[in-house]
């Protein structure tokens, strides 16, 4: 640990050198920048995994069990991650009290990067028997002890550093990672399936994207310490009382502020995994389809995810940001009982689910986050953003690609329909209850 902080604060010394060659304006532009990067490389590692839990898991770590079940044992994994950000904030606040933002962020990302790339080596059931799946699921939870600590501030630095008349706008800008990310960490999969053969695959070329994830890390840590170790950005994060405080108290002042928050965006992000794991897992199981086929598919369809995140900027700053994320719920769950339909409807309605889930994606999860730090108290808006961002994917993302697998494969895709409109639910009950986001110029 010592010898990372000193590794980190070198790192950090380099990027400061950088940075203080001339003059620099904070411009909300450069922190869109930041953040936009700095998302894009979160999102790649999250959809590698993903991807890999789908077609590269299930045969390597559950061969002697039939493949929905060795899928649902691989989902299963899937959460860990997300049980563990909360603990990677509690000890990552700790390190930025005792040694800065730029350290904890880049001990943060080089553990997010090496956690990832080893996931790379690890071997199967056919090598090491239970232990291939004991350390996936290590492995699983570094990542997310990581995720906790890879927290910077900037969405909510961006979000409070703008007109509030524009504010709809620069909060959908972090959120455009999502697609850059998956699109990438599909584009990589899909080549590798289609030009490879399924055994040279699954024993060396599924493991090339989660070595392409530690390049990534390292690009983001560079861009990101670019911005939050220079002066004029560390004096901005204080003036904007963005600076870490102690979790637990945090929670004790905010709960219902934190809890509310994390409710929110449950209905984007149940739509989230319906749009990319849940299909690739059907696609996978029960269709005669090749999986580089839905991947190209789903790699193109991600640029109507991007258009529609731009669009909810817009409509945000213009009809208001609760407005948009109530309507969004509304139009996910009417889409929740239409998708069943659409999935299972062939070639063309396969392509109508993916463009038309993905326009309902962006147009609510552009807003869904990054608009929170408002709502705290002024000493509790960065840890009580990060948490609010730990607690929304445990909620919303955690259990969705297990639970809607679940359900369909015993149920019929229908179930995974109200798995979904259950979300859109619980996201308008949230908005009901969040006074703050009830304010046009939120």
């Amino acid at each position: 640990m010592a010898e990372a902080v000193v590794h980190s604060r070198e790192v950090e010394a380099d990027a400061r050198a950088v940075n203080t060659s001339g003059d620099i304006n904070v411009q909300s532009e450069e922190i869109a920048i930041g953040v936009i990067i700095g998302r894009t490389s979160e999102f790649f590692d999250f959809f590698v995994y993903a991807i890999a839990s789908v077609i590269v898991f299930p045969q390597l770590m559950f061969p002697y069990v039939d493949r929905l079940t060795g899928t649902l044992y691989s989902f299963a994994l899937f959460p860990l991650a997300f049980f563990a950000r909360p603990f990677g904030t509690l000890l990552f606040m700790w390190v930025d009290r005792r040694h800065g933002r730029g350290t904890k962020l880049t001990i943060a990302l080089f553990l997010l990067g090496t956690s990832t790339v080893a996931m790379g080596f690890l071997p199967g059931y056919a090598q090491v028997g239970a232990w291939s799946a004991i350390l996936l699921a290590g492995l699983r939870i570094l990542q997310g002890l990581a995720l906790g600590g890879a927290w910077d501030g900037l969405a909510s630095l961006l979000a409070l550093n703008v007109p509030q008349e524009r504010r709809g706008w620069y909060a959908m800008i972090p959120q455009l990672g999502a697609p850059l990310g998956l699109m990438v960490a599909s584009a990589l999969f899909a080549f590798f399936t289609a030009y490879m053969s399924a055994e040279d695959f699954i024993a060396w070329g599924w493991r090339y994207p989660f070595f392409v994830a530690f390049a990534l890390n390292v690009v983001a840590l560079f861009a990101r310490l670019r911005i939050v170790v220079t002066p004029e950005y560390t004096a901005l994060f204080e003036n904007r009382e963005l600076k870490a405080s102690a979790v637990l108290p945090t929670v004790k002042r905010e709960w219902k502020t934190i809890l509310i928050g994390a409710l929110v965006p449950l209905a984007s992000f149940a739509l989230f995994h319906m749009v990319t794991v849940f299909p690739l897992s059907w696609i996978f199981l029960f269709t005669e389809q090749t999986v580089a086929r839905f991947l190209w598919i789903e790699t193109a369809c991600a640029v109507f995810f991007i258009f529609a995140i731009i669009i909810s900027g817009v409509l945000a700053d213009h009809v208001g940001r609760r407005t948009l994320l109530g309507i969004g719920a509304v139009a996910i769950a009417l889409f929740s009982g239409l998708a069943p339909l659409l999935l299972n409807g062939g070639d063309a309605g396969e392509i109508a689910f993916m463009i038309t889930g993905f326009i309902l994606l962006g147009l609510s999860f552009g807003q869904s986050s990054g608009t929170v730090a408002s709502n705290f108290a002024k000493d509790s808006r960065y840890t009580g953003a990060a948490l609010t961002s730990d607690l929304a994917w445990l909620f919303g993302a955690g259990f969705a690609p297990l639970a809607a697998l679940a359900l369909a494969g015993k149920l019929g895709l229908f179930a995974a329909g109200l798995y979904l409109a259950s979300g859109a639910i619980v996201t308008l009950l949230a908005l009901l209850l969040n006074k703050e986001l009830a304010r046009r110029n939120d």
